[in-house]
């Protein structure tokens, strides 16, 4: 248990497209605007655990040219925010939008996010500690898990929430953006890499 507790906070803490992008809704538009993103992420990731546990991912996934059509639009979609995030200039975040994404984005990102699947994958076959109660076994993981997840990802909003709201130089806000781009990047490369 301790194992798994170590594993799901240096998982959940390292940048993936869900922390990144609560990090740029904080950073656009503040704390609380927030709020509705991260329910979404939760509700998606809540989703997207119960997929991999069940094994209906793993039934999906299966499927060659289901799973490559998955794949190629995970990869496009991050790519895509990726760029979005290096290219806004000296506005730290995305660029500029009048409203900050709301709880449906937080939902459907999970859906497409591998390292979602990654992270559900590894640590639901993973760090056994109940063989004769495994459906006890999910309830204690989910429940540890939550405990972790919500917190991890209410720091990186706040930590969002502060760069915003710093007055720092254009060349520190560039380097900022190209941080958390390249950031995402290395998740789309660890994807493209684990698919080979």
């Amino acid at each position: 248990m301790i194992e798994f507790i170590i594993a799901v906070f240096f998982l959940l803490i390292t940048p993936g497209p869900g922390v990144l992008t609560t990090a740029g809704i904080g950073a656009a538009f503040g704390y609380r605007a927030g709020f509705g993103f991260v329910g979404g992420l939760m509700l998606g990731g809540f989703i997207n655990m119960m997929l991999v546990v069940s094994g209906i991912a793993a039934l999906v996934l299966a499927v060659p040219a289901l799973r490559s059509m998955l794949f190629l639009a995970s990869v496009g979609y991050l790519t895509y925010l990726a760029w979005r995030i290096a290219s806004t200039g000296s506005k730290i975040g995305f660029s500029a939008a009048e409203k900050p994404l709301g709880f449906f984005n937080g939902l459907t990102l999970q859906f497409i996010n591998p390292k979602a699947y990654v992270v559900g994958t590894a640590l639901f076959s993973g760090f056994a500690f109940l063989p004769e109660a495994p459906f006890w076994e999910v309830v204690i993981k989910l429940f540890f898990f939550n405990i972790i997840w919500l917190p991890v990802h209410l720091i990186w909003l706040s930590a969002g929430a502060r760069l915003g709201s710093l007055n720092l130089n254009r060349a520190t806000q560039r380097n900022i953006n190209v941080g958390m781009a390249a950031s995402l990047m290395i998740v789309v490369g660890v994807a493209v890499v684990s698919s080979l």
